[in-house]
């Protein structure tokens, strides 16, 4: 594959976190206008917002994310995040993007759950207006907070469903906090017909995600750590259940500690339905173009697979059946152009 036809083909991401995917020349100038202290250089705030190279687990990969939120905590720093993200999509090729993004965690100068969301909405309504990329967004809950502030963040998905808000998420510390742990707050979900995407499965556990998708999820955040329970496939064939793998970031955070135990082409082969992913574009140093780029160095991957891949990614996707039929023709018709280009020339 060329870096350069990836980058044209159109693309879907569904699994994409606001905090961690805003790009450090943004965070320097949210630092600067609200003195908030970050270096003003732009190598050195690489080396705190990337995670190390020699990053742990999960837990520590997290860490990236404290010097971030400091510069998260207004409502036009929001709106910038959320404008640079679409920014960055636009450069990927991406027709139609899922930002996903924690409300708690924007409240530290006394913001409300509102404030936060109706900000960040505004910078997408923003970007889709400069960039002409269709977004939604998705709230998460943090695994450590109380449950009644989980149910709080619930509730506010189900206010502005339809607003720009399109589904309900649990993100955090998966060893410590495991789905079950969370039946109350995603029953509520589920009776409020909130959508849920769950993050599962990162932290070596595939029964993570069975329990997830038994609570009521659509599609889970990862998944990798299924390679090892295949007992549970039949599960994910018959909910048909998405994966939404971040390659870059599975390594990272040591969901995988060599490319033979990548379980992308297992999962394929199984007939799981899986899309692509950046995770966190900062955090993770990365873009949608590189992930299809590491997947075909690693796997081999096909134009024909990216396609499919992408179709994936619109039938997981969280918009109305009409929204998926016109990305569904949008991709057809573009990577039929390319094939017949590519044939004819």
């Amino acid at each position: 594959m060329k870096k350069e036809i990836v980058s044209k083909l159109p693309k879907i991401e569904l699994h994409c976190h606001l905090d961690g995917s805003v790009s450090c020349e943004t965070l320097l100038k949210i630092s600067k206008k609200y003195t908030i202290g970050l270096p003003e250089d732009t190598e050195q705030l690489r080396k705190l917002v990337n995670a190390p190279e020699d990053c742990q687990n999960l837990k520590n990969y997290l860490t990236c994310f404290d010097v971030i939120l400091s510069c998260l905590q207004t409502e036009e720093a929001l709106e910038m995040a959320a404008l640079d993200v679409l920014a960055q999509a636009a450069q990927d090729g991406i027709s139609y993007i899922e930002l996903r993004f924690a409300p708690t965690q924007h409240q530290e100068q006394g913001l409300s759950l509102v404030q936060v969301v109706t900000a960040v909405l505004k910078g997408l309504n923003a970007g889709e207006a400069r960039y002409g990329i269709k977004s939604n967004a998705l709230l998460c809950g943090m695994r450590h907070d109380q449950q009644e502030r989980l149910e709080e963040v619930v509730r506010l998905a189900k206010d502005y469903q339809g607003k720009g808000i399109v589904a309900f998420d649990l993100a955090g510390d998966e060893a410590a906090y495991p789905p079950e742990n969370f039946k109350e707050t995603l029953e509520l979900a589920n009776q409020l017909t909130i959508p849920l995407t769950l993050h599962a499965g990162e932290c070596g556990c595939g029964k993570n995600v069975a329990d997830s998708i038994k609570l009521g999820a659509k599609r889970i955040g990862h998944g990798i750590a299924l390679k090892d329970t295949p007992e549970y496939f039949d599960l994910l064939r018959e909910k048909d259940v998405l994966l939404e793998i971040c390659p870059t970031s599975n390594f990272q955070t040591k969901t995988v500690n060599s490319l033979e135990d990548y379980p992308f082409r297992q999962f394929l082969k199984e007939q799981i339905k899986v899309c692509v992913n950046t995770d966190n574009r900062t955090v993770s140093n990365t873009n949608l173009v590189e992930e299809y780029m590491k997947l075909s160095e690693w796997f081999q991957l096909t134009y024909e697979e990216m396609e499919q891949l992408n179709h994936n990614a619109v039938d997981g996707a969280f918009i109305s059946d009409q929204e998926k039929s016109i990305l569904h023709q949008q991709l057809t018709k573009e990577y039929k152009k390319f094939r017949t280009e590519n044939v004819s020339s």
